[in-house]
């Protein structure tokens, strides 16, 4: 068991967070009592212990057999407090609006997470179907406008990734190292960075690092369809989504007694 700070980790509890993570992390697919236990190598007495305990309490639920298990409704309503509870995202939730009024596009917010980013508000256009980008979605960072935006913002030695293939969303995403080190060496010369299908097929994405705290952890994009992304809308895009992140920027300073999340 990891130890910080001089502190040493509590097995149940980390292994409650393991199990909440993993649950959700499978969506609407159900799991059966054995396969958690083996999947987290975890007694299966103690792990029917830990289910029941959580089923009482709301984080996990149970179907009318007692045989199947997923995310409980206490997930949502504590992902809905850490959205309410961060004054960036109020900050940035109107500029999202502005955004999508002026350019009729999807736009997001994510939040750099280890080797992902996770979406934290999302503007649909009305023009397209949905994508991938609900609320409390991860991405690998590599793998997309928001995250080559954020992972820029680091030097190449700062990178949170190691000498392997780097996972694929689609054809065009980056498994190579050398190539990702290229493609974000013109994220920082231009200033944004440029997704063209490497996260969603037929979909360009345009991001944009929020410099309004150290480290840079938050980005904003702007999502397009390929089919419709001519040369004189994508400048306006890139022109929409700069002023959109100056004026972010230049936003109030944190409020004196309100914490100031990282």
């Amino acid at each position: 068991m990891q130890e910080r700070r001089g502190v040493r980790g509590v097995k149940s509890a980390a292994r409650t967070v393991a199990l909440l993570e993993l649950l959700a992390g499978r969506g609407e697919e159900p799991s059966r009592l054995d396969q958690l236990a083996q999947d987290l190598g975890v007694p299966r007495s103690s792990m029917y212990q830990l289910l029941q305990t959580l089923v009482d309490s709301g984080w996990v639920r149970t179907d009318a057999t007692g045989s199947l298990y997923g995310i409980g409704i206490r997930a949502l309503l504590t992902g809905t407090g850490y959205l309410d509870g961060d004054r960036r995202i109020r900050l940035v939730r109107p500029y999202l609006d502005e955004a999508s009024d002026a350019l009729g596009e999807t736009i997001h917010m994510a939040r750099l997470d280890g080797r992902d980013v996770v979406y934290l508000a999302t503007r649909e256009s009305h023009e397209y179907l949905r994508t991938i980008s609900r609320v409390g979605r991860r991405v690998p960072a590599h793998a997309g406008a928001l995250g080559k935006a954020l992972l820029a913002e680091r030097t190449d030695g700062e990178l949170p990734f190691g000498d392997g293939p780097l996972t694929a969303l689609t054809e065009n995403t980056h498994t190579d190292r050398a190539a990702l080190l290229a493609d974000l060496a013109g994220v920082r010369a231009r200033g944004y960075s440029v997704d063209r299908e490497e996260t969603v097929p037929g979909i360009a994405g345009f991001g944009f690092a929020l410099r309004y705290g150290t480290p840079v952890v938050d980005a904003i994009s702007c999502s397009v369809p390929v089919a419709r992304l001519t040369p004189e809308h994508e400048a306006r895009v890139i022109d929409v989504m700069r002023d959109v992140r100056a004026r972010i920027e230049s936003g109030p300073p944190p409020v004196a007694g309100v914490p100031d999340w990282r």
